[in-house]
Formats: structure tokens, sequence, C-alpha cells
């Protein structure tokens, strides 16, 4: 196991909530809904998981503009993990 395996898989273990939208995408779901669902409820630390099969920019923007960072490995070339952490939770939420 590489480096990024291992970074990952500590991902994975602990992450607050851990979506795997590589299924969703598969059937041609759209799993942002999911994703928001997910990440909404999150407290200041707590982290979201994704693992989906290419880099999801769109999602830095979207959960940036709700108080995310974020972090992102690429294990293969359809498998990209990010760590989702809420830094701050804005008003109105």
């Amino acid at each position: 196991m590489d480096a990024n395996q291992e970074q990952a898989q500590i991902w994975r273990e602990q992450a607050t909530a851990l979506l795997d939208v590589r299924p969703d995408l598969e059937r041609g779901d759209e799993p942002f809904v999911r994703i928001m669902e997910a990440a909404t409820p999150l407290k200041r630390g707590e982290t979201l998981v994704i693992v989906a099969p290419f880099e999801p920019v769109p999602l830095y923007g979207v959960l940036g503009g709700r108080g995310f960072s974020h972090e992102t490995l690429c294990l293969a070339p359809n498998e990209w993990v990010v760590r989702f952490t809420r830094q701050e939770i804005p008003t109105g939420q």
C-alpha cells in the first residue's frame, strides 16, 4: 500500500460521513443531493469523505461556500478520494 492509499484509508476510517458516489454515477444518477444532505449537518471539525471516479472540482466551490476546506488524493485514474472538513458554519444554516 502506498502513502496515498494509506492516507485515504485513514480519512475513510476517521470520516464523520463517507460517501462512495461511483455506484450512483454508474447507474446514471446524480449524487449531488446525497452529498449536500451528508454535508449540511456536519459541525466544525467534522469531515465528509467522498470517493468518486473523477476529481469532483465543482464541489470544491460549492462546499467551500458552505464553510468546508478540502484535500484530494488520486489513487487511480477512476478513484479520487476527497476529504471535506467543516471549518465554519455560514450564517443562515
